[in-house]
């Protein structure tokens, strides 16, 4: 797989890219990584990647242009065609069977906005699949993007040490019904802890036990700590994103996310 990354702040993801997870995927060859700095497509001496906001309002929007020329320049270095992912907090949320989607893509390219937002047009034209890794905000697209890339390359043939390992996980594992699952509770040694005892059926040396306890302390953990995965309200994503794209109105720019805070830029 090839990750392409947008950003304004490359240097944020050099160390995270050579460690753990997303390491391993580098050096195996499961993963490769280009990380390029927004910059690079401007065009004037002070390197302008944003400007005020049409309508007045606190921060700075990141301009059409130099997005637009540096996605068509950086598609075009491959011939294996990208699939378009901005970070926002506007987006559909993270789900683990979206990564799995986003897995099996030969090539991503990941747009990390940044500042108050980026202007709406440049998104509307470019149309990628916009992505939130929660309802908070934080102060740019690039910790999502690297949130993004480690649960990606974990799936990776080769990445994990145990094939069976990711198939475990939480929202990985599912009850009869489709449903995604917390994972159960794990223990290791010592058998006696502050006066905490390890599960019996777990010394058992019973496989089929083990297996059907694991099953019912997912399914229970599940049901205290996650009901909505079991009775899941439907969000109706696509009707807001629909009417948020309304040209008379709705949001100007996306990325809350962005924001270094009001007025902000280092343009």
């Amino acid at each position: 797989m090839r990750i392409d990354v947008l950003t304004l702040f490359p240097d944020m993801f050099r160390e995270v890219l050579a460690t753990s997870m997303p390491g391993r995927a580098a050096s195996s060859g499961a993963a490769e990584y280009h990380l390029h700095d927004l910059r690079e497509w401007t065009t004037d001496r002070h390197r302008t990647v944003d400007d005020r906001p049409f309508g007045g309002g606190p921060g700075m929007v990141m301009m059409c242009e130099p997005l637009w020329d540096a996605v068509n320049a950086v598609e075009a270095s491959e011939t294996s065609p990208a699939r378009r992912v901005l970070l926002t907090p506007q987006g559909e949320p993270l789900t683990q069977a979206r990564v799995e989607e986003l897995a099996a893509e030969p090539r991503l390219l990941l747009i990390a906005g940044h500042y108050e937002g980026i202007d709406e047009r440049v998104i509307d034209e470019l149309d990628p699949l916009e992505i939130s890794i929660g309802d908070y905000v934080v102060s740019g697209g690039e910790l999502p993007a690297m949130v993004l890339i480690d649960a990606l390359v974990r799936l990776l043939p080769g990445v994990l040490g145990h094939a069976d390992s990711a198939a475990e996980d939480s929202f990985s594992t599912r009850d009869e019904s489709g449903r995604p699952l917390l994972d159960c509770p794990h223990f290791t040694r010592p058998r006696t802890w502050h006066d905490r005892e390890v599960p019996d059926v777990l010394l058992s040396g019973d496989h089929g036990a083990i297996a059907d306890w694991r099953r019912e302390q997912s399914v229970e953990r599940t049901r205290r700590r996650r009901p909505d995965l079991l009775d899941p309200t439907p969000r109706p994503l696509d009707v807001e994103r629909s009417m948020s794209r309304q040209p008379d109105g709705g949001e100007s720019a996306r990325g809350e996310h962005s924001g270094d805070g009001p007025g902000d830029s280092d343009s």
